[in-house]
């Protein structure tokens, strides 16, 4: 039987799991099998550039944590995993799915976006969706165009009103 120095190691791990969970809404578990050092060393810079991060865990401690979390992503813990945290909801998605096209070597599982489970090919459409300020943007200048429009009618209208 373990020591309790031992069980208290392994404990701490899979607190770190839960605490991570916890503080970051958004986790993409990720097969890393096959991924060179360089790419696993371009894979993190990616990551890094857009706030989030990833760390390799063991299977078990991962099924431990996600039990303690009543999170059902067991079987998808299944071979190497990796895990992938971000704050941003999309952004470790958005990096994975452009360097899982590139790589394919690298293969999403499984996510969990704002607490809820999310299968690999909605996180693909997650990748696809502009970034939050893209998104902004495009509000912006919908907004802009209509005041723009009400702005050449109201003009119209003056003149016309002049000619009369």
């Amino acid at each position: 039987m373990a020591s309790e120095k031992i069980l208290a190691a392994k404990q701490k791990v899979i607190d770190e799991i839960i605490n991570q969970i916890n503080e970051t809404p958004n986790i993409v578990l990720f097969n890393y099998r096959g991924l060179t050092d360089e790419l696993a060393k371009e894979l993190r810079k990616d990551l890094k550039d857009n706030n989030a991060n990833y760390k390799v865990y063991k299977n078990t401690f991962m099924i431990r944590a996600m039990n303690d979390l009543k999170i059902d992503i067991n079987e998808h813990l299944v071979g190497p995993s990796a895990i992938a945290y971000s704050n941003d909801q999309i952004a470790a998605v958005k990096v994975l799915a452009n360097f899982a096209k590139k790589h394919p070597v690298l293969e999403l599982k499984v996510g969990i976006i704002d607490g809820n489970i999310t299968d690999k090919e909605s996180l693909f459409q997650l990748a696809a969706l502009p970034s939050r300020e893209g998104l902004l943007t495009m509000l912006a200048a919908g907004m802009i165009q209509i005041v723009k429009d009400l702005s050449i009618c109201l003009n119209l209208y003056a003149e016309e009103r002049e000619n009369k």
